[in-house]
């Protein structure tokens, strides 16, 4: 695993907080995400389908309202999905995605999980804290499980990355 080129820039907000989503931000998760799928940065969700995931989700929200997002899927027993990772456009380089990376990062090593992957069209950012680019065909329990059923399957775009949470935090 690499460390970031430059940590700084990835630094949290000192006022930044990463918290469990609750039903109150179900709305504002689906808004955000929807934002950015309409850009074709992502996959548009339901609010169902929020609704029924909401539990995997991280927020940051800034006077009530949610500003970021990012949930936690878990594949298998030994790895899980970072997914929906947004943050809304005026919130930008102010380390929202960062932190909520980072608590999924966390969230993974404590349920003991041996990877977290991601699919996405910018893995710059995700390379900035570590994470690695892989083949998604490494990755058969997310494909088989939910990608089939996607209309870009299986002409997928997004690129994979992983990383390992059996090396220690820092390492």
């Amino acid at each position: 695993m690499t460390a970031p080129a430059d940590p700084t820039a990835l630094a949290p907000a000192a006022d930044l907080e990463v918290v469990r989503a609750t039903v109150q931000d179900a709305d504002g998760i689906a808004q955000l995400i929807n934002f950015w799928a309409a850009q074709g940065q992502m996959l548009p969700r339901t609010l169902g389908e929020t609704y029924e995931n909401l539990r995997d989700f991280f927020v940051v929200r800034e006077g009530g309202r949610v500003v970021g997002c990012g949930a936690l899927h878990i594949v298998w027993a030994d790895m899980a999905e970072l997914k929906s990772l947004a943050v809304e456009e005026s919130a930008h380089s102010r380390g929202i995605g960062a932190a909520i990376t980072r608590a999924c990062v966390e969230e993974g090593r404590a349920l003991g999980l041996d990877s977290l992957f991601a699919l996405t069209y910018r893995p710059g950012f995700f390379e900035r804290l570590g994470w690695r680019q892989a083949d998604v065909m490494t990755l058969p329990r997310k494909v088989w499980n939910e990608c089939y059923r996607c209309p870009k399957f299986p002409g997928c775009d997004e690129i994979a990355l992983v990383i390992d949470l059996k090396t220690p935090a820092g390492a």
